[in-house]
């Protein structure tokens, strides 16, 4: 090859190869995978709705009453809740549209009653209730367990108010399909008082209005 040339092809391939080598200095290193707690948090922020079957079990000095729901609930504060078992109770429905509060027996002549006060042992064993205490409350905590099903992570809300049975309450969300598994809620003493244990969830879903109604 002639000088010349030789003089002219080289600095070209040096000042190529500089630049390649800058566009790759520049590329930005890829986005870390979303933590499983990174992942659990945005699907309860982005909760909207939710619909679930559950067993629902109050715990008191004097024993506990244990009942098979269908839950349905908004993050605005809408829900419905249905009985489905025991059979003495089954067909017992309470829901909220957001203004009043209503109770519905097929059993008492399908008679539906307007009740005018809410009461925490009800409004607080909602997913949405615990995503409102957990997002907006001081003093939360997350830790991870493992359990016979797997591994579960498990977030700690704190109830407002005082409450002299319900004082804060625990999630466990599947790790492996970000579900919820179950909610404790304890009293100030640290003794459970209500567990929600959930056969079923599905996050997102499209409720009709009609559902909060009676």
């Amino acid at each position: 090859m002639p000088d010349v040339l030789k003089r002219i092809i080289l600095p070209m391939l040096l000042l190529a190869a500089s630049v390649l080598t800058a566009c790759q200095a520049e590329q930005p290193a890829p986005a870390p995978e979303p933590t499983i707690y990174e992942r659990i948090h945005e699907q309860l922020v982005n909760l909207q709705t939710y619909r679930a079957k559950a067993t629902v079990e109050y715990i008191s000095n004097r024993g506990s009453n244990i009942y098979e729901t269908i839950q349905h609930g908004r993050i605005t504060g809408e829900y419905r809740i249905e009985v489905v078992a025991p059979e003495n109770v089954a067909g017992n429905i309470t829901s909220f549209d957001g203004q009043h509060i209503y109770q519905f027996s097929s059993r008492i002549n399908g008679r539906v009653t307007i009740v005018a006060r809410e009461t925490k042992e009800r409004s607080e064993i909602f997913l949405t209730s615990f995503i409102r205490n957990w997002s907006t409350g001081q003093e939360t905590s997350v830790s991870v367990t493992n359990m016979d099903e797997g591994q579960y992570t498990v977030l700690e809300a704190v109830i407002p108010g005082s409450h002299p049975y319900l004082a804060t309450q625990k999630l466990w969300v599947s790790n492996e399909t970000l579900l919820p598994a179950k909610m404790i809620i304890f009293d100030p003493d640290g003794s459970e008082r209500v567990i929600v244990t959930y056969h079923s969830f599905e996050y997102n879903v499209e409720l009709d209005n009609r559902l909060f109604t009676v």
